[in-house]
Parts: structure tokens; C-alpha cells; sequence
């Protein structure tokens, strides 16, 4: 399965959610098919074991971060990895993830 067909993917998650995943893209989010770096929270060792790469997948649009901690404003992203990755506490291997805005970082493959 790739970023163009997520069909099982959003249809798994919109059942574990309990709704639709939203479609409409907010003005000025990253776009589908942008590469991204995830990156180490400076304060602590996560949210991920490593840093990185993957793309802004097309699975669900992005979102508000609905937590005490997010910063205003702030969105999720849908991410796809380049090679499947575990979490600071060593769940995993994930493929894709939705993931804070705050720990992506736009990249290119040359520098990736």
C-alpha cells in the first residue's frame, strides 16, 4: 500500500477513532507528499527512539493537537517513514504515525 491508496489504513482508523478522518487541508500546513525529518524532543528522550525520515502522507488532513501541551495552534500530521521505527518506549515497529508538528521538520532528500 502506498500514500495514494489508503484505503484499509483510514478505514482502521476511522473505526478505532470512532469518526471520519477530516479531508480539507488547513491554509498553510505541509502538504501531502512533503518530506519531513521527525526530531528528539529537546527536553526529553522521545517522542521517538532516533531521528528520521519519512512523508506527509495523505491518510487524514491535519488536525489541532488537542492536549494540555500543544502549543496554539499547533497541528498533527499524518506520517509515512521511509523504514518502519519504534517509539521512545520501544513499542513498535510503526510504518506511519500521526506526529506533532513541533517534531517535523521539512527536508529534502539530499539532505535526509
Amino acid at each position: 500500500m502506498d500514500g495514494n491508496d489508503n484505503t484499509a489504513d483510514r478505514a482502521a482508523v476511522e473505526h478505532v477513532l470512532g469518526r471520519p478522518l477530516p479531508e480539507a487541508w488547513p491554509a498553510g500546513s505541509l502538504l501531502p507528499g512533503t518530506r519531513v525529518r521527525v526530531v528528539k524532543d529537546a527536553g526529553w528522550d522521545g517522542p521517538w527512539r532516533r531521528e528520521f525520515v519519512g512523508v506527509i502522507d495523505n491518510l487524514g488532513a491535519p488536525e489541532p493537537v488537542s492536549h494540555d501541551l500543544a502549543w496554539p495552534g499547533e497541528l498533527m500530521y499524518w506520517v509515512k517513514f521511509d523504514e518502519p521505527e519504534f517509539d521512545c518506549a520501544g513499542d513498535g515497529p510503526y510504518r506511519k504515525a500521526q506526529i506533532w508538528g513541533r517534531y517535523l521538520q521539512a527536508s529534502s532528500d539530499r539532505d535526509d
